[in-house]
């Protein structure tokens, strides 16, 4: 197991990728104080990056690297609190259908045999040397705009 090291904020949250193959990811968190909401379980916010996170890295794992995936669309129904201090929470994404370059996905959370969360998720996936062009190019945009 790895921590998620290409994204800044999933690898500060501790993410761990533990597998991502054929449509399919797993990522991992072992949750720490700063993991919990005001009545010390798991935050929600938490639970839906995890299944933002298995989903894009389900996506990810159908096209060459190299890639970034964008979060389109979302919905997340939650079941039951998410865990506490110290439990492996796991986010598991699937890829169930794509096209060109969107990709329809299912992610789940689970803390043991526990279904905590559940999710659908659009996502459009980028070569990154095109995204981050494009990305400098609106920003230079932005910036002689202001001038």
């Amino acid at each position: 197991m790895a921590l998620i090291s290409d994204n800044p904020f999933l690898k500060d949250l501790g993410f761990e990728l533990l597998d991502m193959k054929d449509g399919i990811a797993e990522v991992g968190i072992n949750l720490q104080a700063q993991h919990m909401n005001s009545w010390q379980v798991m935050h929600g916010g938490i639970i839906m990056t995890l299944l933002d996170a298995a989903m894009a890295r389900a996506a990810r794992s159908l096209v060459p690297d190299l890639t970034s995936a964008a979060t389109v669309e979302m919905k997340t129904s939650f079941f039951q609190p998410g865990g506490k201090i110290s439990q492996q929470i796991i986010g598991r994404g699937k890829v169930l259908h794509r096209s060109t370059t969107m990709y329809y996905c299912e992610g789940e959370i689970w803390n043991g045999e526990a279904l905590i969360a559940k999710a659908m998720g659009t996502f459009k996936i980028f070569k990154r040397n095109d995204i981050a062009r494009r990305l400098k190019m609106t920003s230079s945009k932005h910036l002689n705009a202001e001038s």
